[in-house]
């Protein structure tokens, strides 16, 4: 009786002792993430969230016109992607803290609906965290219908503490094709009889 009794308790303990170490893993898995997060920002530079800069930091800024940074723009589509992609200005010269407006263009080249979406990035890397856009084309998933083309603006204000070693900034997009979303519209184009197929 007592061999069944120890059984059980040696049952209990590693039963308690997986569950512990299930809990421990888990909150490791979930504590990943932003440790990731503070790694990428704050120990090497590299800004993760592409969300707008809020209005009210835009207007905490000061305009330093002692300085001027020069911002290359950079426009380019994945291979699976037949759109073109193109930035009216190939750079502009900016002072730090002044809001800034660029003008990109995309035009759907298929003859299909197409839902795209842009993902940029700005070098150097540890540059990202001074880099704010207050409006952007690539916080939302873009739909160009056969043949349309669209004007794409991007505003943006660099952050006046952008070290001053740096001198010039390219912001680069690439654009891919959101195949869920693409296909999510051809569906409901299909379901609405509405033809998803045009010519040129």
């Amino acid at each position: 009786m007592s061999a069944e009794i120890n059984a059980l308790q040696q049952n209990r303990i590693i039963l308690r002792r997986a569950l512990v170490a299930c809990v421990v893993a888990f909150v490791f898995a979930f504590s990943l993430v932003p440790l990731y997060r503070v790694a990428c920002e704050k120990v090497f530079g590299i800004r993760l969230e592409q969300t707008p800069t809020g209005e009210a930091k835009v207007a905490g800024y000061s305009v330093d016109t002692t300085r001027w940074v020069t911002v290359e723009f950079d426009a380019a589509v994945n291979s699976k992607l037949s759109w073109g992609f193109w930035s009216e200005q190939s750079s502009l010269r900016v002072h730090p803290g002044e809001l800034v407006e660029a003008m990109f263009y995309a035009r759907n080249d298929d003859t299909s609906i197409i839902v795209g979406q842009a993902v940029p990035s700005v070098a150097p890397a540890q540059a990202s965290i001074y880099f704010n856009k207050t409006e952007c084309f690539c916080f939302t998933e873009q739909l160009l219908n056969p043949g349309e083309q669209r004007p794409m603006p991007v505003r943006f204000v660099i952050d006046p503490d952008l070290p001053a070693d740096i001198s010039t900034l390219t912001l680069s997009y690439t654009f891919y094709n959101n195949e869920h979303a693409t296909a999510r519209e051809a569906a409901a184009a299909a379901a609405t009889g509405t033809p998803v197929h045009a010519s040129l």
